[in-house]
């Protein structure tokens, strides 16, 4: 096996203290760099935090169950006042728009909106469960969408149904996937969270499935994401592990990042039938080069996905404050953002954090 070796990725090594970092001089024109000096590249908008998955790792059903208060739709931001502050950030660099849940194509007539950020001089994907798509690929795919992830835990139809808890077929996903290749939507990128000891079997199976098809499978180390998905570090099964086993079957070779920023550590096959991709935010900290803003239904701006709390972007935006009081806002923000969670992990812990099915992935 011709693989990077172990050290690779790597124990959690903290960077420079962020305190000591003066901030960066907002000089209105250029984008602004954080106190770690990152700067923006990437928007995620959940437009929902529902989602008709109940994914152990995510929305455990003891805790999201039916008397769960979602958000109400008056709560929500609406199409118009999402494309206004995406045009803000796009014109402060922002070059990818990720839109996520929850499950976004819970959000009716969510075309409309992908055709209105479509209008923007930037990259526009979506993450889903699938479970939806093979409906809306090709309407998504016409107002403008250019690209989908998948989630997808387990080929195993038994493994899958229990891991998303509602008993949803595999092959329904399976056709989604499809569906969305059909309307131009690939090659679309299929995560799978791995989760030691339920379903870390689906490993090769799934490299099996994707390998020699124009898709790319990613492998994601279960996360310490919000208070209730009953996390522990005996369940993370690191991404090392991950392409040990896949290139014992499979032998692989390192492929360079894409972009600085770029959270998956790729992989392709020496045989030339695709690639893989990790990520690994347990064991081996990306927060160095992070350059994503998240964006919540309710308009709630928050600066990492480890956040126990946002920055009220919906207030001001009501409240009558026009287009460079805004941005005065987002990039007082970004200037000011220091996190580094995974990077500190086991240093500190925050009592609280946001969940991922509110923030998305």
């Amino acid at each position: 096996m011709n693989a990077r070796p172990p050290t690779s990725i790597i124990p959690i090594q903290p960077i420079a203290s962020a305190a000591a970092a003066p901030l960066p001089v907002d000089d209105g024109a250029t984008p602004a760099g954080d106190r770690l000096g990152r700067t923006m590249h990437d928007l995620r908008i959940s437009v929902t935090d529902r989602c008709n998955f109940r994914c152990t790792y995510c929305m455990p059903k003891d805790v999201f169950d039916r008397d769960h208060a979602f958000l109400p739709r008056s709560e929500l931001l609406s199409f118009e006042e999402i494309v206004r502050i995406a045009r803000l950030f796009v014109e402060q660099g922002v070059r990818k728009i990720r839109i996520t849940g929850g499950e976004p194509l819970l959000r009716k007539q969510l075309e409309r909106l992908i055709e209105q950020l479509a209008r923007l001089d930037v990259e526009i994907t979506l993450t889903t469960n699938g479970a939806l798509l093979a409906q809306q690929a090709r309407k998504l795919a016409d107002a403008g969408l250019r690209r989908v992830t998948v989630s997808l835990d387990a080929l195993d139809d038994a493994v899958f149904q229990r891991m998303n808890d509602v008993g949803f077929p595999v092959g329904r996903v399976l056709e989604g996937i499809a569906a969305a290749a059909d309307a131009g939507l690939g090659p679309v990128k299929v995560n799978c969270v791995v989760k030691r000891g339920v379903n870390d079997g689906e490993i090769l199976p799934l490299a099996r499935h994707f390998r020699g098809s124009p898709h790319i499978l990613r492998f994601i180390e279960f996360m310490d994401v919000g208070s209730h998905n009953g996390w522990n570090l005996d369940a993370v099964l690191a991404s090392r592990e991950v392409i040990a086993r896949i290139s014992d079957a499979f032998p692989l070779d390192p492929i360079e990042p894409g972009y600085r920023g770029e959270v998956a550590e790729r992989w392709r096959y020496r045989d030339g039938q695709g690639e893989i991709g990790v990520i690994s935010s347990v064991t081996h900290a990306f927060c160095r080069d992070c350059t994503r803003m998240r964006l919540s239904p309710e308009g709630q701006l928050f600066t990492c996905l480890f956040a126990d709390r946002g920055h009220d972007l919906r207030g001001t935006l009501r409240g009558g404050s026009d287009d460079a009081a805004l941005t005065s806002l987002i990039r007082a923000i970004w200037r000011n953002r220091d996190d580094r969670y995974s990077e500190l992990r086991g240093e500190a812990t925050r009592a609280a954090k946001v969940e991922m099915s509110y923030i998305g992935g």
